[in-house]
């Protein structure tokens, strides 16, 4: 009985969780970029509240769709996946633009993936995104100056 009652609060737990980031997202403001040839529709994260929640309790991202991170300085910025379902890839990008790097995020795993060296945004596509597109290091991502500043 216990069981199955922590069970149960555990799966509330994580639906009102799931919905709250529903609700939030919604709120984001959306931004379009490009890379390379391809288009990004990203949910932009400029604050800390948005940054902090980014794409936790998400079942899925859609083809084509991310989120960025805009901090409110270069700084040697890095990312983990905790509460986040899904595997994603996250570009870290200097303030023209640049990608720096980019590294690979395994779902609900609390280790750090960092920029190579001071970035001003982060940007999260769905895991092997970049790659399948031919996006590397030294690319840019076009559309980064019209993103509001970081708060």
């Amino acid at each position: 009985m216990r069981k199955t009652l922590a069970k149960r609060m555990a799966a509330m737990t994580i639906a009102t969780a799931a919905f709250a980031a529903g609700a939030a997202a919604a709120q984001m403001p959306q931004a379009s970029l490009r890379a390379g040839k391809h288009s990004i529709e990203a949910e932009v994260a400029a604050n800390e509240a948005n940054r902090r929640l980014g794409l936790m309790y998400r079942g899925n991202l859609p083809e084509g769709r991310g989120m960025v991170f805009v901090f409110t300085s270069d700084a040697l910025i890095c990312m983990w996946m905790k509460n986040t379902l899904i595997p994603l890839s996250v570009a870290f990008i200097d303030h023209e633009g640049r990608i720096i790097n980019i590294e690979d995020m395994a779902a609900q795993s609390e280790d750090n993936h960092c920029a190579a060296k001071p970035a001003r945004y982060a940007l999260e596509m769905n895991q092997g995104w970049f790659a399948k597109h031919g996006i590397k290091a030294g690319d840019t991502v076009e559309g980064m100056k019209s993103l509001p500043q970081g708060r």
